[in-house]
């Protein structure tokens, strides 16, 4: 499996788009509102549009769960990410972890779309994210983590002490979900929604 993620992700980041550097930078530019966020992701509604514009869904085809990562059940999931690897600065394969160089934090073109499986295979927008590597963040000359409209990103890194990876195979990084498509009651920035699901989700690894 990981051999197959690796093959993958090498594959596709060479496919990056050519203004991948410029894509890059425009995580300086200031926050966008919520409504300029909305207005610019409405369109990956459609997951075709999301293909076209070089968003690739996760290789190992997970739908990811609270569960997952050693969180309570009960806080719910993440569902399944479609993320777009120039903007992630991704340019090889795992080793042994997914790594990147990018520090793209605009939201009115994330990262990272995340969707639900829905019981017809059709998938539902639900959230959008954005996604630094902390190395690349600090190396950046940053010294604390991203933020938007006023909230910190969440940082994420694996406990090498736990059998769960709490990273789902990525190296340590900030990461901030927004859910825009989906009423969270656990909050609008929460990495997991109880109101969403990956009971309808084939293949890969999920919890009902």
């Amino acid at each position: 499996m990981k051999t197959l993620l690796a093959a993958t992700i090498l594959a596709i980041s060479l496919a990056a788009p050519a203004s991948a550097a410029a894509q890059l930078s425009r995580g300086m530019a200031a926050d966008p509102d919520m409504t300029v966020v909305r207005t610019a992701t409405e369109k990956y509604r459609d997951v075709n549009v999301a293909l076209a514009e070089g968003y690739v869904r996760d290789p190992m085809n997970l739908c990811d769960t609270a569960e997952m990562m050693g969180r309570p059940a009960e806080y719910g999931v993440m569902g399944i990410h479609y993320f777009r690897p120039d903007l992630l600065g991704i340019t090889g394969p795992p080793n042994p972890r997914v790594s990147g160089t990018g520090t793209h934090t605009d939201f009115s073109q994330p990262s990272i779309l995340i969707y639900e499986p829905q019981a017809d295979g059709s998938l539902d927008l639900v959230a959008v994210e954005n996604l630094v590597f902390i190395k690349a963040w600090e190396a950046a000359g940053n010294t604390a983590p991203p933020t938007f409209a006023g909230r910190s990103f969440d940082r994420m890194q694996d406990d090498p002490a736990t059998a769960l990876d709490e990273a789902h195979m990525f190296e340590p990084h900030y990461d901030l979900h927004v859910w825009l498509y989906r009423e969270n009651p656990r909050g609008v920035f929460a990495q997991f929604n109880p109101n969403a699901t990956c009971q309808h989700h084939q293949g890969g690894s999920h919890a009902h």
